[in-house]
């Protein structure tokens, strides 16, 4: 739980000042790690529409492809999903990186189609309480945002345990933390997602959130398995070459969350430092 805690203060420290980061806590990066070892087929969901661009923002593609295909090195099968909007960002990032195969899908009950042991969301938008989709800045983009969250209802009735990462309270999985986020964000409460998850994480950027169950996946393979400081760079390029923007600035650069690519570069060398002297320590204890 050491590892975890630290883990937490890189991903969860609040850089953005939204609040929202500082909820996750060691133990749900343990439920999660147990989630995910248990699994042995994932589906994981992302992509965010953003309308007054016409493109996706580059926030949940990263983070989705790192998780994914680190469960896929760990013996996994995954797919990654998204909507038609999203498609072409989504497999462009995932094959800058030799990620997992993409498949666009509308609905929810597509994704549950190939029956996954484990449904992951990361960075992807959750219905509020009067049944729409809102933005950071509480506009209602709706009408742009296919229902894919519906996925998580219809996997728990089902027995299939939930993921879910968000960093701003309008995610899949977000619906955990609904009160704590009332009381942070009261402003911003009739915007908040509804939708729940088996367990969710909270990061200060949902890709960190990705890039550190992507680390942990390290302490079962016994090496690293999570992303590497140059693949930043590489799935960047292609995010803004296949048309992405960034969610905060809303310009085509490669920044997510607003945050350049040097600050990516270091959340990844931090969880990789955290992650190698945890595997050192598991193969120094005694049997």
């Amino acid at each position: 739980m050491e590892s975890f805690g630290r883990i937490c203060s890189v991903i969860g420290s609040d850089r953005p000042g939204r609040k929202v980061g500082g909820l996750l806590r060691p133990e749900h990066l343990s439920r999660a790690l147990e989630l995910l070892i248990k699994a042995s087929s994932v589906a994981v969901v992302t992509g965010f529409f953003v309308p007054a661009c016409g493109a996706p923002e580059t926030d949940g593609p990263g983070g989705a492809v790192m998780l994914g295909r680190a469960l896929e090195r760990c013996g996994r099968s995954v797919t990654l999903y998204t909507d038609a909007r999203c498609f072409s960002v989504l497999e462009s990032c995932s094959l800058a990186v030799e990620g997992p195969a993409v498949r666009s899908v509308e609905t929810g009950e597509e994704i549950l189609e190939s029956s996954p042991s484990l449904l992951v969301f990361i960075e992807r938008l959750g219905r509020a309480a009067d049944g729409r989709y809102y933005n950071m800045r509480a506009e209602d983009i709706s009408s742009v945002t296919a229902p894919l969250d519906d996925a998580a209802p219809l996997a728990l009735i089902a027995g299939i345990p939930v993921l879910a990462v968000g960093d701003g309270g309008n995610e899949a999985g977000m619906g955990n933390f609904r009160g704590d986020l009332s009381s942070i964000l009261p402003e911003y409460a009739h915007c908040l997602s509804v939708t729940q998850a088996s367990v969710t994480l909270t990061a200060d950027v949902s890709d960190w959130g990705g890039y550190a169950l992507a680390a942990m996946l390290s302490l079962a393979a016994g090496e690293w398995v999570g992303p590497e400081e140059e693949e930043i760079d590489r799935m960047l390029a292609s995010l803004v070459g296949a048309g992405a923007v960034d969610g905060v600035t809303r310009r085509g650069e490669p920044t997510v969350d607003s945050f350049s690519v040097s600050v990516h570069r270091a959340v990844v060398r931090s969880l990789q430092e955290i992650m190698s002297s945890a595997i050192l320590n598991t193969k120094r204890a005694p049997l």
